[in-house]
This record gives structure tokens, C-alpha cells and sequence, in this order.
């Protein structure tokens, strides 16, 4: 959970061929050891930059983070970027300049628009190890007011279903808003097939974050993703957990 960097937001307009569908193997990312964080990046983050890997759309970072107990992100700074956790297995535990203070539980999400800019900590205060995912979406303009929240879920809210979590698109009734035409799914697949359309000149990411899935008849397993561009619709089937971003093609 690095503070924000311009070089980062700064860049130019993707440009690419479509229809896209990409697929990015569990070992084809990113991958830092620092003892008591073990973080696989999607997206060029901290130590790790690669031009041609800088975001997805308005998608800025994926990060897979497994925290050791007793251990985390001591209190650090971000500024004008949604910031989205996702937690799939032990207790995250957060404070911020805002005030806020909470306990994030597995399957649930926790939500910070950093906007004109907020100082927070995350930590594992707990005995087993924290897994995460920390995802951040540019948002539509600098200098929004700083916002924090937190989302419970049980885990029938997401089971067999994509679960409509943020959104920032007029048309979506989100429990969470965002600051960005931008829509966060999840879902723990069992026994039924899921679908998602896509609308003209979208682009969509989607990480399964555990089990075996078939996303387009195209076979995934834990930590495999997708990137896709005017695909027009999505399948999935399989057994596992798997989140989706629906994304406008230009972060602003």
C-alpha cells in the first residue's frame, strides 16, 4: 500500500487492436518476498515498473498480498485513487486520519477514496496470516473529499451469483460509490454458470482468486487473470472465488 506516484497516473492513452482477451498465468506476475509481506503484482507497483504494464484501463493496481500476524502496512500516505480490499482469509484491522477504525473479515470489502489525501494503517493483528487483494481505480478527477467505509458480506451474498459491490457507473445502485465509471463484482462459484455483459468499448479484468474456472471456455486456475477489451460477454463456470472489473478504456 505505497503512496501514489505520478509517474504512474501520468501516461499516455492505451491503444490497442480489439476484441482483447488476455490471459496472464499466476506466474507470469510479479512476485516480492519482504519476510512478513508475500505480494504478487498485476499491475507495475513500488519496486516493480514496466511501461507496458502500468493499468488496465482505469484499473492502476492489483496486488495479491499475504501478511503475516502481528505484522503490516504502518501509517503511510495516498492521495487521489480508489482504493478497494478485498479479504479472502484472516482479519484486516484499519485506522486512519479520517478517524475511522475497523476489523475487515473474510469476504468482505473495505473501501477508501483517498482523494485530496488521507494517512491510514492496515495490519494483521491477528494469529494466522492475513490473505488480501488491494486493488486501486483512478478516479474521474483530482480533489475529491477523502472517504472510508467497509462492506460486510455473508457468504451466500456472492455464492453462484456476480455480487454488484462498487460502482461508480450512473446506472448502477452499488452499496459501495465510486469515484469512476467503473463496476467491482464477486462471486463464489459452485454450481451455476455466470455471465456478464460487457457494453460498447469496454474493457474487463478478471482474477480468480481461488479454485478452477472456465472463463469463455478458456480454463483458469488460482491467481490467473484476464484482461479484455470489446469481448462483449463474459461465462464462467467452474469451482472457485473470482472478481471482475468492468472498466472505461481511459483513466483520466
Amino acid at each position: 500500500m505505497e503512496m501514489t506516484s505520478n509517474k504512474y497516473l501520468e501516461h499516455p492513452p492505451m491503444v490497442m487492436p480489439a476484441p482483447v482477451f488476455r490471459i496472464q498465468r499466476a506466474s507470469e506476475r510479479y512476485f516480492a518476498s519482504h519476510g512478513w509481506l508475500q505480494t504478487f503484482h498485476s499491475f507495475s507497483f513500488a519496486d516493480y515498473y514496466d511501461p507496458e504494464n502500468l493499468n488496465w484501463g482505469a484499473l492502476r493496481v492489483l496486488n495479491d498480498d499475504v501478511v503475516a500476524p502481528k505484522r503490516g502496512f504502518e501509517p503511510h500516505p495516498h492521495r487521489d485513487m480508489e482504493i478497494l480490499t478485498y479479504v479472502l482469509s484472516g482479519e484486516l484491522t484499519h485506522e486512519d486520519s479520517m478517524s475511522h477504525k475497523g476489523v475487515v473479515k473474510p469476504g468482505c470489502v473495505q473501501y477508501m477514496s483517498a482523494g485530496t489525501g488521507v494517512v491510514h494503517s492496515e495490519k494483521n493483528l491477528g494469529n494466522a496470516p492475513l490473505h488480501l487483494l488491494q486493488m486501486w481505480v483512478v478516479p474521474d478527477r483530482r480533489g475529491h473529499a477523502p472517504q472510508y467505509g467497509q462492506l460486510d458480506l455473508a457468504e451466500d451474498d456472492r455464492t453462484d451469483k456476480l455480487l454488484l459491490v462498487a460502482s461508480g457507473t450512473p446506472s448502477q445502485n452499488a452499496p459501495i460509490r465510486l469515484h469512476q465509471d467503473a463496476s467491482f463484482y464477486i462471486a463464489k462459484l459452485e454450481k451455476k454458470t455466470q455471465t456478464h455483459a460487457f457494453g460498447n468499448g469496454r474493457l474487463g479484468f478478471l482474477f480468480v482468486a481461488s479454485g478452477q474456472i472456465r472463463a469463455n471456455d478458456e480454463a483458469l486456475k488460482t491467481g490467473d487473470a484476464v484482461r479484455m477489451a470489446d469481448v462483449g460477454k463474459l461465462e464462467l463456470s467452474g469451482t472457485g472465488d473470482v472478481v471482475l472489473w468492468d472498466l472505461p478504456y481511459l483513466p483520466v
